[in-house]
Order: C-alpha cells, then structure tokens, then sequence
C-alpha cells in the first residue's frame, strides 16, 4: 500500500525497489494486449521476412540477419551483467544514455541500458531495462520507473534548449528484458511527480503504471525460450 508516512532517502536509480514506488505512490497494473496498445489486431512485425523464418544462424540467408540471430543466441546464455549480452542483442537499434535524477535534493543517476530518442523534439520516448535480479537483487520494475521520472525533466530541459515549450506531464514507454523475453509499459510521468520526488515528498496523486505480459504459446517457458522459437518471435515482434 502506498504510505505518505515512509521514510525517503536519496538513492540512484538502481538502488530504487518497490519501496520507494510505494513511497512515491506509484502502483503497476496489467493491461492485454488489445487495451494497452490499442491497436486490434497488432500489425505484422515490421522485420525481415528471413528473420521470421530462420530457425537459426545457419538458415539465415541476409547477413544482417544472421548477426542478429547470433545476438539473439548470446543472449540467450546466461552471462554476468557487464558482458550486457542483451544490451548487444538491443543495441543494433538504441544506444545507451546516462541520465541525472535529483532525489530528495540530492543527484543521483538513472541509467537505462538502452533508450530512444525522438529527435524532432530531441525527447526520450522509451527505456530499455534489463533485468539483473539474479546477479545484482536489484528491482528492474522499480529502476526502469525511476529512469523515465530522470527522463521527464531531462527531456524538459532538451525542449527548452530547443525553443521548444516544456511539457507538464509525458507518457514514457518502457521494456524489461529477462534474456530475450521482454515486458512493456507505458509510464505516465507529471510535473508533480518529479517534483516530488526531487524533494522527497509523497504525491497526493496516485502514478498508473500499465504493464504488458506477451501472450506465448507456452507461457511457463517464457524465459527459457524468449524470442528463440518463431512462434515466440511473432507475437513478441507485434508488440
């Protein structure tokens, strides 16, 4: 339950668990996939016919392709956090950013392992987490949140760099990967909030986060299999 009466301290983003969402009134709910996206049915995954198709590396005829596979198969071995096998599987697309969070009037640092940026308004518009409980005990749910709260005003201040007004309140998207199974969410990020957590107070208002579990095939081998299997692969890549 959310609690006005805890006690906030100054911690990085990957000290935050799900305390400090409770202290900052922020819950997690589920959504399917039709209400969180919107979208019914999702459209095809915009990939390369090859990679849906290519059971492995040795079936891959483009090699774009088959250094993807490669990455996808990397990361699929278990492997110590800063080998960042998963980051590399993720990062033929985003780069990594570190991001500053002021927390109860101290800086701290949020830092995503991948994120997005829309350059026509120089915003970060997605998060990427993974998720290092097995190495680290650190929270992915509670640091990929406090990533997109440092990414509220960091993006205000890119805005303003711009010419651009600031904005009041932005929806920040965000993805969890354990291996190659990833979770999503929309994380809806005020003014309010991040000045409350800046000072250290408890917002009145409550924070939604929504959370979308892809619906595989053999859900309890969600993790082992990931994105390996193209059946898998399809309904991961819609989302």
């Amino acid at each position: 339950m959310a609690n006005g009466n805890m006690i906030r301290s100054a911690k990085s983003g990957n000290e935050w668990t799900m305390n400090e969402l409770n202290a900052y009134n922020i819950q997690i709910t589920f959504q399917d996939a039709a209400t969180f996206f919107g979208v019914v049915p999702l459209p095809p995954p915009a990939v390369s016919q090859d990679f849906l198709t290519a059971l492995d590396t040795d079936d891959a005829v483009d090699e774009r392709v088959y250094n993807l596979l490669t990455q996808l198969d990397l990361a699929m071995l278990p492997s110590e956090p800063d080998e960042s096998t998963v980051d590399n599987f993720a990062i033929l697309l985003f780069h990594s950013l570190e991001l500053h969070l002021l927390v109860c009037g101290e800086t701290k640092y949020a830092k995503p392992d991948i994120c997005i940026i829309d350059r026509s308004a120089n915003d970060i518009i997605l998060l990427i987490q993974g998720d290092k409980r097995f190495y680290s005990g650190a929270d992915p749910h509670a640091q990929l949140i406090t990533e997109a709260i440092a990414a509220f005003p960091t993006n205000n201040l890119r805005r303003l760099t711009a010419g651009l007004e600031k904005l009041d309140s932005k929806i920040i998207s965000g993805i969890i990967m354990i291996g190659t199974a990833p979770s999503f969410f929309k994380i809806p990020v005020t003014k309010q909030l991040s000045q409350c957590v800046a000072q250290g107070q408890y917002p009145l208002s409550p924070t939604i986060v929504t959370r979308h579990v892809p619906d595989l095939p053999r859900p309890n081998r969600r993790f082992s299999e990931g994105m390996k299997p193209l059946d898998n692969q399809q309904v991961i890549l819609q989302c």
